[in-house]
């Protein structure tokens, strides 16, 4: 029933989110880093005050990595705009993004379910597995912002030249 519930949540959040996507809505390309300098600060302090071991280091590495190349693939499903004559920017929702990230979220919801399931075989605790999620988090937000900073810079510079 938990389940259930939880889905029920997620698709009508989807479903809003959807709907409100096609409108297009002012980006500040020089506030993107604040979201993830937040989450840089957080996941640092998390791994500062309960360090893991060299081995979760590494898996968090690779969660990072992974993060990164699926936020950039993220990133570039937005839909970012210039208006040619005020070079401003703006942004709209696409449902690519918004299906991708459905997909990390069903995802990520069946990783957390066969690593509780196999926590005794595999002996990833809570910590561990929070450990990771985080660094796969961050990876993710962090490389979003970066492409589409930098393709919204990009798309600034070629408004400004014709």
């Amino acid at each position: 029933m938990g389940y259930a519930i939880s889905a029920g949540v997620v698709l009508i959040v989807f479903a809003l989110r959807w709907r409100r996507m096609r409108r297009e809505r002012r980006l500040n390309i020089n506030l993107l880093w604040i979201v993830p300098a937040l989450l840089l600060v957080m996941a640092g302090a998390l791994f500062w005050s309960a360090p893991p071991s060299p081995m979760v280091w590494a898996v968090c590495a690779v969660a990072l990595a992974i993060g990164a190349g699926l936020g950039w693939q993220r990133g570039k499903f937005m839909d970012i705009n210039v208006d040619p004559e005020t070079h401003g920017v703006s942004q709209r929702g696409s449902p690519a993004a918004l299906l991708f990230l459905l997909a990390l979220i069903v995802i990520r919801t069946t990783a957390r379910e066969v690593a509780a399931y196999s926590e005794s075989w595999l002996h990833l605790g809570a910590t561990t597995i929070s450990d990771v999620l985080i660094a796969f988090a961050l990876g993710l937000v962090v490389a979003t912002r970066v492409e589409m900073y930098l393709r919204a810079r990009r798309l600034i510079d070629l408004a400004r030249r014709g």
